[in-house]
């Protein structure tokens, strides 16, 4: 057998092998993904055959009211969740770093609550956040605010009580955090220590650069959950109650997909999120370069 016939040999066992990977991921993604592109074109019910109009949907979508109160919802969401997240995580990671007593039991409660299912989280949060017999109301009761906030049923605190209940589940990035901490050497704190630098210098100058690309990461990360979140605020508050102003970017999509069989205009508007998601990130790439040290 010449050195040609045994790389054929080698080259059809190793697609063998790959064979049942290569057809889930042409069966199962990169043929929804070009079928969704061409249906974004497309005016399709999913009772009938998808009828070809152009950039019809795209146009809809751009004079809808509701398309862009969805987007702003999601924007603001963002804009409160992202920092207030990283934020939280990095300053637990920081504590949870410390040599204290009960180290362990305290990274397990943090951590927990990330494993908790999404819908037995809601329901928790549900009972939390009742405006009657609510822990949260009866706590602030209890400390002299006679008229707490109706949360959920309230216009202007149903969105920040999602931002509340998102940092239920930092135990993720908490723990990665926790990782690049415990990798930053002693080394750097003690000369930062000999020259002078406090707790508060000490973190500025020697934790978060040694830190920034797992910030980055973890930037990265919640930048796209959080312009995909869906499934927490589609249950506490159906159909974007009250008033909408609830009513996110990934539950207008669904909708229309679902609930007003508008495939084609979902199909649109999920290659809008996929572009807005890679814009930000690629603007979030373009700035590391000051502020990330590898």
């Amino acid at each position: 057998m010449n050195a040609s016939s045994a790389q054929r040999k080698t080259l059809f066992t190793g697609l063998a092998f790959l064979s049942p990977w290569l057809i889930g991921l042409v069966m199962f993604t990169l043929l929804p993904i070009a079928l969704s592109l061409y249906y974004s074109f497309c005016d399709y019910s999913m009772l009938q055959k998808p009828v070809f109009r152009g950039l019809e949907n795209y146009q809809m979508l751009a004079q809808d009211p509701v398309f862009w109160k969805s987007l702003r919802v999601t924007a603001y969401y963002a804009l409160l969740a992202l920092p207030l997240g990283l934020v939280v995580s990095l300053s637990l990671a920081i504590l949870l770093n410390a040599d204290v007593p009960g180290q362990a039991i305290f990274r397990t409660i943090i951590f927990l609550p990330s494993l908790v299912p999404a819908i037995a989280s809601a329901m928790l949060w549900l009972w939390l956040f009742n405006a009657k017999l609510g822990l949260i109301n009866l706590v602030l009761r209890h400390v002299g605010i006679s008229d707490p906030p109706a949360w959920l049923n309230d216009v202007h605190w149903a969105l920040p009580a999602l931002v509340l209940m998102s940092f239920w589940g930092v135990g993720n990035t908490v723990v990665i955090f926790l990782a690049s901490l415990q990798n930053v050497p002693r080394e750097q704190y003690e000369a930062a220590e000999i020259d002078g630098a406090g707790l508060f210098g000490q973190t500025v100058h020697v934790t978060l650069p040694a830190i920034s690309p797992v910030i980055f990461f973890n930037l990265i990360m919640a930048l796209i959950g959080t312009l995909q979140v869906f499934a927490l605020p589609y249950i506490m508050t159906p159909g974007g109650q009250p008033e909408r102003s609830t009513y996110f970017f990934t539950m207008f999509l669904y909708d229309n997909a679902f609930l007003f069989l508008k495939m084609g205009t979902a199909c649109a508007m999920a290659w809008i999120q996929l572009i807005l998601i890679l814009l930000l990130t690629a603007m979030a790439f373009w700035s590391s370069r000051r502020w990330v040290h590898y």
